[in-house]
């Protein structure tokens, strides 16, 4: 089992810029885009659309394109939170686009999608956070594409009028909503962001739609401990979540968080055993998986869930 390089916390909160990151390992570098993913970008920017997947630097930009799955974010990229992972622009964001749910509805329709996942940037400044926006554009999906499943990955809501309410209206037959680092490490990693609110969140919600399938993710080389992933793999499991994903953190810039450790397969697949005996009904666990990579690959458990 490989240890984690432990790192003051007091001087990660001074300057993350001073903190050096490990060596990147040649396994962990990213294949540059093709021009297999023209397609989906032109589909994309034809509606004038936002995909997390330009805007948070994912590293599986090029296969997931590649295969026309885009992750869709709505209600604009500029967020109003600051967590020290993440690589979206932080500020004041700009009003409510009321024709972006009919946009992102055309562009899922014509990529030919089974499934679709929906996500958005925090917007702390709006009453509700957004729920009303996500039930607009999963309304008007269901218009256009009456044969696809939905997965929605939301931000916490926290603070918000009558969320619940509206989330629950939704359609859709997966929410998801990360809780992306053990609880320790909030106050560095998501501060705005509290670790009991997240999991009341995906509580609430298995508990408004029974029928509804709920998914978290996690990053790791953070500085984090085996004890403490094993606590947060527990800790959603008493909140009856269906799905998980566990990914190795990827520093965007000096600015932001340093990586503490990179870690292999094997360590990922040791995870992945853990969450499964705890329970889990799928886990995808490897360097590069993130929230929504993949996940049409739970299209059949969700597809048995809702046949019977």
């Amino acid at each position: 089992m490989q240890e984690t390089r432990l790192i003051s916390k007091s001087l990660l909160r001074k300057n993350f810029s001073s903190i050096a990151s490990p060596i990147k390992p040649e396994w962990l570098k990213i294949n540059l885009p093709s021009n297999k993913i023209l397609e989906t970008k032109k589909i994309v920017n034809r509606q004038k659309l936002t995909t997390v997947c330009e805007e948070a630097l994912c590293p599986n930009l090029n296969e997931c394109w590649g295969n026309k799955h885009a992750t869709f974010m709505i209600l604009g990229n500029v967020c109003t939170r600051s967590c020290s992972f993440c690589n979206i622009q932080t500020g004041k964001p700009k009003s409510v686009d009321e024709f972006e749910p009919l946009r992102v509805a055309r562009a899922v329709k014509d990529l030919g999608l089974k499934h679709v996942v929906i996500t958005s940037v925090d917007r702390d400044d709006l009453s509700d956070g957004g729920a009303l926006h996500f039930y607009k554009t999963i309304k008007m999906i269901r218009k256009f594409s009456q044969n696809i499943s939905i997965e929605i990955l939301t931000p916490d809501f926290k603070n918000k009028e009558n969320y619940l309410k509206t989330i629950s209206r939704c359609e859709i037959n997966v929410f998801n909503h990360n809780l992306e680092t053990v609880k320790n490490l909030y106050s560095d990693i998501r501060p705005g962001a509290n670790y009991l609110h997240s999991l009341s969140l995906l509580k609430s919600i298995k508990s408004a739609k029974r029928n509804v399938l709920t998914k978290s993710g996690i990053m790791i080389g953070l500085g984090e401990e085996l004890v403490e992933i094993k606590e947060l793999f527990n800790d959603l499991r008493s909140v009856d979540v269906d799905f998980l994903t566990i990914g190795q953190y990827l520093r965007p810039s000096l600015k932001h968080y340093p990586v503490i450790q990179y870690y292999d397969q094997d360590y990922f697949d040791t995870l992945k055993k853990i969450a499964i005996e705890m329970g889990f009904q799928a886990v995808t666990s490897s360097p590069f998986s993130r929230s929504s990579y993949r996940s049409s690959d739970e299209h059949e458990i969700i597809k048995s869930r809702f046949d019977h």
